[in-house]
């Protein structure tokens, strides 16, 4: 999130459409070129967002994974806004909403 983008959603400024249309472009391009479909990216996100839990308290209303694309390379960006560690790791499959912290 570059400067710019922080502030307008500070004070609640609306992206401009040809920056939203350029945004969404970048997606396609990144999905074209990785070859993941839109399942198996949404299955690696659920997968990512489960270990992370794990270990963290994750904001998951601002969090984010996805695809980006930059001089021809393709990169998968976790944005995860983290509330505070957990003092001891959760078992895999364990429930992270039910936690106590």
């Amino acid at each position: 999130m570059t400067l710019r983008d922080f502030i307008d959603k500070l004070l609640g400024r609306q992206p401009a459409s040809a920056g939203m249309a350029r945004e969404r472009l970048q997606l396609v391009l990144a999905h074209d070129r990785s070859d993941l479909n839109p399942e198996l990216l949404e299955q690696m996100r659920r997968e990512i967002l489960e270990v992370v839990s794990r270990y963290v308290e994750i904001d998951l209303e601002e969090g984010d994974v996805s695809l980006e694309t930059e001089d021809r390379v393709t990169a998968l960006v976790a944005n995860l806004p983290i509330k505070r560690a957990r003092p001891n790791p959760l078992p895999p499959g364990a429930d992270p909403s039910m936690a106590t912290v």
